[in-house]
């Protein structure tokens, strides 16, 4: 078994279409922010969001903070987040000086509950901000109208969902503002960067003066700005990535279909709730009943003996991390807690082959059906 090749967890794609954009973009010598990241915003927001203004930035975290920055959150406003997700949705509320509030998720979708959101809000909260974890969307309806009925904003944290719909509606095209990571290991990227969609043009135009030193004229600086902008060697590869998510997704789907057929019997495998499109950045399967040892060494299993790339998102909630327990919620977060110790998350990538699915599917049985 052992002289298998590893099955990558995640595996990015760039190609020669990809190699040429940024050849082309360094002969024109133009390798700031330019007509290739215009481009860029203007394809996105067609292709992915409905036809939101969309802005570029160097990540998605700058992402996140901007959009905050230009919704006007700050010292003062709290932010209602899961705290199972990646530290970034956190890190983002606490860079403004607000304060994250961290609520708990759905045991299904593993999104942010509404019920946990509505129990968290006080006088002091602002808004919130769901994640689309692992590209299934959260619950748009249910956290609208906790929304509405205390009159908070609602941002997107679309980082994991590109191309992902909620009742047929785009994701990132439901709040003040949506962001879209383009990290390496995305269902799209740019190399590194993020896109802010905007639900108008006053919002577009704040994250616009926040990327770039806080002026959209050389010089005619406004507000005390950042420089996040995005290249335009990073829009290029962004742009060629733009035309193949598509078919990418449809294998990611299409792999997730039959490892659900393969693996229903020995784990517990995503659902999708009714009229979500799931587009798989992870599949993530729970170890019902597990612990956190426990998981972890069907984890070691998959990765030494079956060879088996496989990654466990989120083994510590945001709230118990060293950087963020400062916000940490009052009251427990027990289906986060039991998140953290079951979820594994294996290869599903457009780059699997059917041996590969199959591999995969032969070691979790071995792996998982001899510990049930």
């Amino acid at each position: 078994m052992s002289d298998l090749p590893m099955i990558p967890a995640a595996k990015p794609i760039i190609g020669e279409e990809e190699r040429a954009a940024v050849d082309r973009v360094m002969r024109s010598g133009m390798v700031a922010q330019g007509p290739e990241v215009a481009a860029f915003e203007a394809e996105f927001a067609e292709q992915l969001v409905g036809g939101r203004t969309c802005v570029a930035v160097n990540s998605g975290t700058s992402g996140l903070h901007l959009g905050l920055l230009a919704a006007g959150i700050g010292a003062g406003d709290e932010v209602i987040v899961p705290s199972f997700t990646f530290a970034a949705t956190a890190n983002a509320v606490a860079l403004t000086g607000a304060r994250p509030v961290f609520a708990d998720i759905s045991a299904d979708t593993f999104n942010l509950d509404p019920a946990s959101v509505a129990e968290a809000v006080t006088e002091a909260t602002a808004a919130v901000m769901p994640v689309h974890l692992y590209g299934h969307p959260a619950d748009m309806d249910g956290l609208g109208q906790v929304a509405a009925e205390h009159g908070l904003a609602l941002f997107e944290d679309a980082a994991q969902a590109h191309g992902a719909t909620y009742h047929g509606a785009p994701v990132g095209s439901f709040g003040v503002f949506g962001m879209f990571s383009l990290y390496p290991t995305k269902n799209m990227t740019s190399g590194e960067g993020g896109m802010v969609a905007c639900a108008d043009e006053e919002i577009a135009r704040g994250v616009r003066l926040l990327r770039n030193q806080g002026m959209e004229r050389q010089y005619a600086n406004e507000v005390v700005g950042l420089n996040n902008r995005m290249t335009d060697i990073h829009a290029a590869i962004g742009r060629v990535q733009l035309t193949k998510v598509a078919g990418w997704t449809e294998t990611r789907r299409a792999n997730a279909a039959w490892l659900d057929e393969a693996l229903g019997d020995v784990v517990v495998v995503p659902p999708v709730r009714q009229g979500c499109t799931h587009v798989y950045h992870q599949y993530t399967v729970r170890i019902a009943g597990a612990t956190g040892a426990e998981r972890d060494e069907v984890v070691r299993a998959l990765r030494e003996e079956h060879k088996v790339g496989c990654g466990v998102y989120y083994p510590t909630p945001n709230h118990e991390l060293v950087s963020l327990a400062r916000f940490a919620p009052e009251r427990e977060l027990p289906e986060t807690a039991r998140a953290a110790a079951e979820v594994i998350s294996l290869p599903v990538h457009p780059s699997l082959s059917q041996g590969d699915l199959e591999r995969i599917a032969a070691a979790v049985h071995a792996v998982v059906g001899a510990g049930s």
